[in-house]
């Protein structure tokens, strides 16, 4: 288990290093080829209720796919992270400039204040038909490596307990995010695809 816990350590600080290393033109070169590729995916188009989470610097950019659920009416739901454990919400955002008025969390993300209760959650909602995953780094088994804490994880695994099952689940990458293997364990839930510019 240490062993375990000490390779995704050493594989965060090489991904973190390489995503660095990425300027910010081409962080939004890369977003803007994966969200044309998320927004004509069939799975993206069927879905009603769709879960994305509000990017950081490090992560592939979802405004534009933001932009576009409120355009087609589908339902936006976003993270909210209690800081002092694994656990995570997924609460729906109503507009665009409901996203503007959101506090900032230390990580600099916006999100729903901890009392915050008159957002519905999307388990008590019925469930959610697809979630966007973030994440430092990703294989091409469907492993993907998160910043440590399981918060989506542990979503994942309150989904498939839910009558609903577990949405299916698409992550977003810059290819620098790639890699040959993720080590894992029992308590990581594999993604279903993931999309990335592939240059072949």
């Amino acid at each position: 288990m240490a062993a375990l816990r000490a390779a995704k350590q050493a594989l965060r600080k090489d991904l973190k290093r390489r995503v660095a290393a990425l300027s910010a033109e081409e962080k939004q070169r890369q977003s803007e080829v994966l969200s044309r590729q998320l927004l004509r995916h069939p799975k993206y188009l069927s879905c009603e209720k769709i879960a994305v989470f509000l990017s950081m610097d490090d992560e592939v950019s979802t405004e534009q796919i933001i932009n576009d659920l409120f355009k087609w009416g589908k339902r936006c739901f976003i993270p909210r992270y209690e800081s002092s454990s694994s656990h995570m919400d997924m609460l729906e955002l109503k507009t665009l400039q409901d996203m503007e008025t959101l506090p900032l969390t230390s990580w600099n993300i916006r999100q729903p204040a901890q009392d915050d209760n008159r957002r519905e959650e999307a388990l008590a909602a019925g469930g959610l038909d697809l979630i966007l995953m973030p994440g430092l780094g990703f294989d091409r088994f469907g492993r993907r490596l998160g910043r440590g804490r399981g918060f989506y994880d542990t979503y994942l695994e309150r989904c498939i307990r839910h009558p609903k099952g577990k949405p299916y689940t698409i992550a977003l990458a810059f290819k620098e995010q790639l890699c040959q293997e993720i080590p894992v364990d029992d308590n990581d839930v594999l993604i279903d695809e993931m999309l990335y510019e592939d240059d072949e």
